[in-house]
């Protein structure tokens, strides 16, 4: 299975699952997108397997592209794992400081943010696309864990994971006017006039709202392979029928 492993150690695992022509329907992990639930629940087995949980440790969301975000508690244990109706509703961030929970977004084009914190144990998972960026959830969730659960930025460290790029990011002008008016997101955007189309780099502006909160840009990694340029990617974009990545992160049960 094709997977990118971002942080592996003795506290935490954390990765993306990549496009796969060897597995079923390319290695799509989505139940809202896909030809057969069946398939895909094989693909999440077996991703299971190899990080050494089960199915039954997924806590996945209804994406909604909203700003709202979820503690998840052991009582999340398995929502959304083996069927749509369990999942958590209208949701696009994930944290908790439990073990044992693999947190799970889903992306083919949108900015997956993970994120954990070494001192205290939290971690987390968000689904920002452009719409989720311009409501600034990767911004208020973290505002949220500075100001409601006392977390210190410094100790946060930040992986964006693979997306759609600048280059292939193009929107018309309604679009622009909303990152335009975020106040700092001029840097990320550029126009161009033979085809009446602005550019802009999403996880650039992610990782900003990242900065404004106080976390080093040194502990914001960036995955810059493009969604729709490579062959490991799923693009919306690109094909309008595409399965879905998955990125995740897990706290090792044996940290509890």
């Amino acid at each position: 299975m094709n997977t990118k492993i971002y942080l592996n150690n003795e506290k935490f695992v954390a990765g993306m699952s990549l496009k796969d022509s060897t597995e079923y329907e390319n290695n799509n992990m989505a139940l809202h997108v896909c030809e057969n639930p069946n398939d895909v629940l094989e693909n999440r087995k077996i991703l299971a397997a190899s990080l050494h949980c089960d199915l039954k440790s997924f806590v996945c969301t209804n994406q909604t592209h909203s700003a709202n975000f979820h503690r998840v508690t052991l009582d999340d244990k398995g929502r959304g794992a083996d069927q749509i109706d369990t999942a958590i509703a209208d949701t696009d961030a994930l944290y908790t400081y439990e073990s044992d929970l693999l947190l799970c977004s889903f992306t083919a084009d949108c900015v997956p943010v993970i994120f954990y914190n070494e001192k205290t144990g939290l971690i987390g998972v968000i689904h920002s696309g452009w719409q989720g960026t311009v409501k600034e959830i990767t911004l208020k969730l973290f505002q949220h864990l500075t100001q409601i659960e006392q977390c210190n930025p410094n100790d946060l460290h930040v992986q964006l994971g693979a997306a759609l790029s600048q280059e292939k990011f193009e929107v018309d002008e309604d679009v622009y006017i909303k990152f335009k008016n975020l106040g700092y997101a001029d840097d990320f955007i550029y126009y161009k006039k033979e085809t009446n189309k602005y550019h802009i780099d999403n996880q650039l502006t992610v990782k900003k709202q990242c900065e404004l909160v106080g976390i080093p840009s040194d502990q914001i990694k960036i995955d810059t392979t493009c969604t729709f340029l490579s062959s490991d990617g799923f693009s919306y974009r690109q094909d309008r029928q595409s399965g879905r990545h998955m990125s995740f992160i897990m706290k090792k049960v044996f940290n509890k």
